[in-house]
């Protein structure tokens, strides 16, 4: 496999990915509707890289865009992240969820076997196990507090029946924990439209003033601080496992499903802490209630990923929360200039 297709390649996670494919030596395209994310990104992927990058616009509910792409670029293989990833969001509009997360996902995967590209990454997510107790392995039974996880529990059952059907398919679904950090060139990192989704992101954009404050959803949780625990993660230790689990697929066919984590996991006010020590600004917080859907503990166990892919993560909570500061500063100088 050399020509990679990369749905929502502009986005947070996407993007690393990008300068790892690339760093490896694959070849990059990048589909994106830049619905949560900006074209800009597209330039920073190609400063980080040296590379000029072949963007196309559009949604992978598109099917007769999808037809053009994979008529017009050699496809080897597809690397899927595009989705909408909020899970309280998803309690608020299920049908968007559905359509844009299932439906896109079996619209693409039709197109990809009418092209015989049969190579096929999964971004799904660590939401699907529900409230199991931890560490979290790959064989526990899936369950869903929101309609976000649901759609990718239907799309990882899908897949299930897909190559039940078809030995000939190589899938990899990999089940995220919290990715969280950014590219420490400084030139990548997360920057949603609207509230950030993600913890660290809504911290560093409290450390450096553009909110006032962060809300932690509960402190009464059976925990050691009564607040949430994660399994954190960097994104580049992330986009490194979509690289590994390019070259797993390229050797056999097969369908493996893994955990992609560090196997710890680290508190809300753990969390804020680190962050404060890397940026050497205070993070102003209150206690909010609780949201539907959230566990009160979550963190990976990680052996399958590394014996399958040799792969495991390898940077701290504090090497985290460095980058995501240094991003979060050089937005900040760059949005002043503008």
């Amino acid at each position: 496999m050399r020509e990679i297709l990369v749905t929502g390649g502009a986005g947070f996670i996407g993007s690393h990915t990008c300068v790892a494919l690339i760093n490896a030596g694959f070849r990059v395209t990048i589909l994106d509707n830049f619905s949560n994310s900006d074209d800009s990104t597209i330039d920073r992927i190609e400063t980080i890289t040296g590379t000029r990058l072949k963007l196309v616009k559009g949604d992978v509910r598109d099917r007769t865009l999808l037809r053009e792409v994979f008529a017009t670029y050699p496809i080897d293989g597809v690397i899927h992240f595009a989705a909408l990833k909020a899970p309280g969001q998803s309690l608020r509009m299920p049908l968007e969820y559905f359509d844009c997360n299932v439906t896109g996902t079996l619209t693409l995967l039709q197109e990809i076997r009418t092209s015989g590209a049969k190579v096929f990454v999964f971004s799904s997510t660590s939401a699907v196990y529900g409230e199991a107790p931890t560490p979290v392995e790959e064989s526990f039974p899936l369950s869903a507090t929101n309609p976000y996880a649901r759609s990718k529990i239907i799309v990882e059952e899908m897949l299930d029946d897909l190559y039940c059907a078809d030995s000939s398919w190589r899938i990899a679904k990999l089940r995220y924990f919290n990715a969280v950090g950014a590219h420490p060139s400084g030139l990548l990192g997360e920057n949603p439209k609207g509230l950030p989704n993600n913890l660290v992101a809504m911290v560093a954009q409290v450390a450096s003033g553009r909110r006032e404050e962060l809300s932690v959803f509960g402190n009464d949780y059976p925990t050691a601080d009564g607040t949430g625990v994660r399994d954190y993660l960097h994104v580049v230790d992330l986009a490194q496992g979509h690289v590994l689990a390019l070259h797993y697929l390229d050797a056999r066919a097969d369908m493996i499903t893994l955990n992609l984590g560090t196997g710890k996991g680290y508190s809300v006010l753990n969390v804020i802490r680190a962050f404060e020590k890397a940026s050497g600004r205070r993070v102003n917080y209150r206690i909010a209630e609780r949201r539907p859907g959230d566990v009160a503990k979550c963190w990976a166990l990680p052996a399958k990923a590394e014996r399958f892919l040799g792969w495991k993560a390898s940077k701290t909570l504090d090497e985290m929360c460095v980058d995501a500061w240094r991003w979060e500063t050089a937005f900040i100088q760059n949005t002043s200039k503008c």
